[in-house]
């Protein structure tokens, strides 16, 4: 099968709005005779999305796969088969409407386009309109909705619904975190060679992270700008790489996020509100919980880095270039902990990182 056009992608959600029972022959008919499409653009997902509108009202979502490889048609199933999963969890994700197997293409809530991260960030010379007050409710109210997601979603989640990895091991963070940081930013962004005998820090690193239960439902990518906001409640958005993990690393991913970078206060606030209200549904260990924290920050932190460095450089999407050095900075306070103190090879290539990246 080759990759649908956007007029033959047009049809096919015609035919699933009529095939799901959203619409009826003659509304589709009517509907899609002046339907208004815009494109959207993804931050760093390759899919591509369409916003759907009828006479200015929102019809939905469409989105497709940018081309038919079977990891693309796998991502796709991941979305349809997690989300519907999550939203009958009770989980604030978009509803899911309909999906095409064949093509990967899929219908979902159109959530609009006001963010977490709108609330908060604020461009040089910007004005902020939204008071802080308001930022924080949303981040309180993001907090206990993760702990439900973690917690409530891992009940009846099925491995072979997960198109990426089934869980996240110390296999993942050594391949795709420390890995991924050493060859996206180290060797890809300052091009140095690796100094002998990190990989070994890095790995028993990942297997003190690894002992942290991964009984959970872990996103992955939870940060502000997955986070969006409509008729004053947030939703979750870009699940499809969810899997089984660990408790901390999702909170981990919203408190460090460097498009956002909270302060240590408002982060060790968070993250202590979180504990309180994990408790209330979990019985939670809380110094252990806290030591795994500090692991998995840093392992998403290195995620962060790598992943800037290959979007920005690799792909050519700058935006990402710019959070470099703050998620750099983030990495290099974290290292600072005592946790750390017999892991010299990472600190001083870390302490190196931020001298070299400030001479580019």
């Amino acid at each position: 099968m080759s990759s649908l056009a956007d007029v033959d992608i047009l049809q096919r959600a015609r035919e699933l709005y009529q095939e799901s029972g959203r619409l009826s022959a003659k509304e589709a008919g009517a509907i899609f005779q002046n339907l208004e499409v815009e494109r959207i653009q993804a931050d760093g997902s390759s899919r591509r999305f369409w916003r759907l509108r009828h006479h200015e009202e929102p019809l939905g979502l469409l989105i497709a796969p940018a081309g038919d490889e079977q990891s693309e048609l796998a991502e796709s199933r991941s979305v349809w088969k997690i989300g519907r999963h999550l939203f009958e969890k009770g989980v604030p994700v978009p509803e899911l409407f309909a999906w095409d197997s064949a093509s990967g293409i899929l219908l979902c809530e159109d959530l609009g386009n006001l963010r977490l991260h709108d609330y908060v960030h604020t461009e040089e010379g910007g004005i902020t309109t939204v008071p802080s007050e308001s930022s924080d409710h949303y981040y309180r109210e993001t907090i206990r909705q993760l702990a439900k997601m973690q917690i409530h979603g891992a009940v009846g989640l099925e491995q072979n619904w997960c198109w990426d990895q089934p869980s996240y091991d110390a296999g993942v963070m050594v391949e795709r975190e420390s890995g991924y940081f050493l060859r996206a930013f180290w060797q890809g962004v300052l091009h140095l060679e690796i100094p002998v005998g990190v990989i070994e820090e890095f790995c028993q690193l990942a297997e003190r992270a690894d002992l942290a239960p991964g009984t959970f439902f872990l996103h992955r990518d939870f940060q502000s700008r997955n986070i969006m906001i409509k008729d004053g409640t947030v939703r979750f958005i870009d699940f499809q790489a969810g899997r089984f993990g660990p408790l901390g690393y999702d909170i981990a991913s919203l408190l460090i996020d460097p498009y956002v970078q909270l302060s240590p206060e408002k982060q060790e606030n968070l993250l202590n509100e979180y504990i309180e209200y994990c408790k209330t549904i979990y019985p939670l260990d809380e110094k252990q919980f806290k030591d795994q924290y500090s692991l998995l920050a840093l392992h998403r932190n290195l995620q962060i880095v790598g992943a800037f460095s290959f979007l920005s450089k690799v792909k050519n999407k700058q935006f990402f270039g710019a959070f470099i050095g703050p998620a750099l900075l983030s990495l290099h306070e974290r290292l600072k902990e005592p946790l750390y103190v017999d892991y010299p090879l990472i600190r001083s290539m870390i302490n190196k990182a931020v001298h070299e990246l400030k001479q580019l």
